[in-house]
């Protein structure tokens, strides 16, 4: 059976008759050792796991394609400096042309490709040439072949010509003008009459010029491989979008938030409620002009000045496209939502009136969250690098293909080559893709714990403000700095504790989001059952473990107080929170719920302050065009939100925590005393009796 909390957490008498030892004991011990030791064995694996992605990934690989060499365009490599050439261009238009037949034998990843720093286009009066990297007897240095815009075809001997007019190099000719599409260069399936005539006049083989050639490119440009790819390297380039839009504005905005709370708390849930539905208005709209339709400011994926009348197609407008619909229903369910809340308002009120006090007393809380946001944001500086070397690391190697199709000159060798002259691949070993996810699951892991450790901090302090209340308390003082006595007692007794809990809401999140991704992949099949039965199960069994993930969260929160308040092990404190709710549920369940809305809703406030600052710094020149453009401001903006939602969660936890941590104090002080709390501050007990006599009324 539980014994009274009040001979584990009221003042006490030490030995020697004195009350030096504070309001809550500090004869603890260390619980859930194991699960610590694990959570440090993880450390140690995510830090082996990370080195592996910095020792074989290029961050750059996510952005630009590979050249002939296997060289990837943009960077400085030993044999051949190509940081300026970050576009890759295909240079045999038959090549390309072959790989978007059904039969081809060719693909797209054997056609030659070289790196230039801008779309060549044909001339109306000449035939230009793209040559490849200067070698051999081709005594040019990099920058004169860049200067000469690529073409040395004057230099070349009778051998070398002959080679070029069979479009087996060194020199093709420019006939498809072409435009830059995320760092690759794209056929316009419009051959210049110009170009083509003069090399048909040159006695230069057929060249292929219907609607086919762009085909291979755009597919390429579109598969999911490719868009994954960019998605993560969004993250990359607006890495200074993430510091601002994802640390700075929502740490202002959760303490000025804190401090409003603190000083206008009547007027707060009207203002938090308001505020949200106009930002997520605001959001909404922000994706409405990304996806074309208001304005034409849209998406799209040509990169630097290009003809207006070119359209290119790309995938990520469609996916603005749909989260700007998603958007949408969620604004009118939530304009409709706050409809109906209007009469809870008040209450909510009242109850944040509670933790307003709380933190006027313990004004420490307002700081502490400063402690876990500084911890989380090193964090999350060494993830985001780790996932990005990580989500780029593989092996460059050459592909196995019809060298007949692919025969090139060489100026080394010094003629035409059909061996080894296929294209190259980054190849992804199976292990790659465990590390990916073991590095995600991580992150999920780490911030759990972090949200944990600062829940856990937080009802400890409380605690100690609501223990230290009424007659039978010694005195009313409060410890000095409590929140940092709390996170002494924290990280001395029970760290394991809250590495359990954290791993929990962690395994079962990721399982959820594993059956989720089975779901849609057989639902893409068509294999959803058919029977009504089995549809039946399937969808209950959905709902099942969204419930249980739920509860899960929430028994992990109220474990989390009675952690801080006992220092008991995780399970019993789990057991003896949710016993204590479940005695008290008619009388403490709806003012606890509304006031959680209200914070959540608040919390919303600043994550969608946060994505709607992100869209405004991502819609500047820096990262609409040139070397920083993202290929879309869905992924960054998403993070914003996330990482704003996060810092929200960390600095609302003084309120949340407060408000639970008083209810379950107060809970238990009602059962040791006969239903009469003794050290519950009379504004708690004015707020819960009037919902409790209040019922009819609302």
């Amino acid at each position: 059976m539980r014994g009274p909390l009040g001979a584990v957490i009221g003042r006490y008498t030490s030995s020697d008759g004195s009350d030096k030892d504070g309001i809550i004991k500090h004869n603890r011990k260390c619980r859930d050792i194991t699960f610590l030791v694990i959570f440090i064995a993880f450390w140690v694996s995510m830090i082996v796991n990370s080195s592996f992605g910095f020792n074989q990934g290029n961050p750059l690989r996510l952005t630009y394609g590979l050249d002939y060499e296997g060289n990837v365009c943009g960077s400085n490599h030993r044999h051949r400096d190509l940081t300026q050439l970050e576009l890759r261009y295909w240079l045999n238009p038959n090549q390309v042309y072959e790989s978007g037949l059904k039969d081809g034998e060719l693909t797209l990843g054997n056609a030659r490709t070289i790196c230039l720093l801008d779309c060549p286009e044909p001339s109306d009066d000449t035939l230009n040439w793209v040559c490849d990297y200067p070698d051999g007897e081709i005594r040019l240095k990099m920058d004169d072949w860049i200067d000469r815009n690529y073409d040395y075809f004057e230099f070349l001997t009778p051998e070398m010509r002959n080679s070029s007019l069979q479009l087996q190099g060194p020199c093709y000719p420019i006939i498809f003008p072409s435009v830059n599409v995320y760092w690759s260069c794209q056929y316009i399936a419009r051959a210049s009459n110009s170009s083509l005539r003069h090399w048909q006049q040159m006695g230069g083989v057929s060249i292929q010029e219907d609607m086919i050639i762009d085909k291979s490119i755009r597919r390429s440009m579109n598969s999911r491989a490719s868009v994954l790819k960019r998605y993560v390297a969004d993250i990359g380039k607006s890495w200074p979008v993430l510091i601002v839009c994802g640390g700075l504005v929502p740490l202002f905005l959760s303490i000025v938030w804190l401090l409003l709370i603190r000083h206008f708390v009547t007027a707060m849930p009207w203002i938090t409620v308001v505020l949200f539905n106009m930002l997520l208005i605001s959001v909404t709209i922000f994706y409405y002009l990304k996806a074309g339709w208001i304005g034409d400011d849209a998406v799209t994926p040509i990169i630097g000045e290009h003809d207006p009348y070119i359209h290119v197609y790309g995938r990520e407008l469609t996916h603005v496209r749909i989260v700007a619909i998603l958007m949408t229903f969620i604004s009118a369910v939530a304009i409709l939502t706050s409809i109906a809340i209007i009469r809870r308002i008040l209450m909510a009120t009242s109850v944040l009136k509670v933790a307003a006090k709380v933190i006027g007393e313990v004004q420490a809380l307002i700081i502490f969250p400063a402690i876990p946001y500084a911890m989380l944001a090193i964090f999350y500086m060494f993830w985001l690098s780790a996932a990005l070397y990580l989500f780029s690391s593989g092996q460059v190697v050459q592909n196995n293909c019809n060298n007949t199709n692919c025969c090139a000159y060489d100026l080394v060798l010094k003629k035409v080559n059909c061996e080894h002259c296929c294209g190259y691949s980054i190849r992804y070993t199976p292990h790659i893709t465990v590390a990916i996810f073991f590095h995600l699951f991580g992150c999920y892991w780490a911030t759990q714990f972090f949200i944990a450790s600062s829940a856990t901090v937080i009802a400890g302090s409380v605690a100690s403000y609501y223990w230290a209340q009424g007659e039978e308390a010694a005195s009313p003082e409060i410890p000095f700095l409590p929140a940092f006595a709390s996170m002494k007692r924290l990280a001395r007794y029970n760290l394991g504790s809250v590495a359990l809990g954290s791993l929990v809401v962690s395994f079962v999140e990721s399982v959820r989001f594993i059956l989720e991704a089975i779901r849609r992949r057989t639902k893409v099949r068509g294999t959803t059952p058919d029977h009504w039965l089995r549809r039946m199960g399937y969808y209950t069994s959905r709902g099942c473990l969204k419930s249980v993930e739920w509860t899960i969260k929430s028994v992990n929160r109220n474990a989390y107080i009675m952690i801080g308040i006992t220092g008991k092990s995780f399970c019993k404190s789990s057991a003896i929170a949710t016993e204590l709710i479940i005695n008290n549920v008619m009388r403490i369940g709806k003012v606890n719920v509304i006031g959680d809305v209200i914070l959540f809703l608040g919390k919303l406030c600043v994550s969608l302050f946060s994505a709607l600052f992100g869209f405004l710094m991502l819609d500047s020149h820096k990262y609409r065009s040139s070397h920083n453009k993202v290929s879309s401001p869905l992924l960054p903006v998403l993070a914003c939100w996330g990482l704003g939602y996060v810092v929200a969660t960390l600095f609302f936890a003084v309120v949340e925590m407060s408000i639970d941590t008083i209810i379950l104090s107060f809970c238990q002080d009602s059962e040791e005393n006969q239903g009469n709390a003794q050290h519950a501050p009379s504004l708690l007990l004015e707020t819960l009796d009037s919902n409790h006599y209040g019922e009819d009324g609302y």
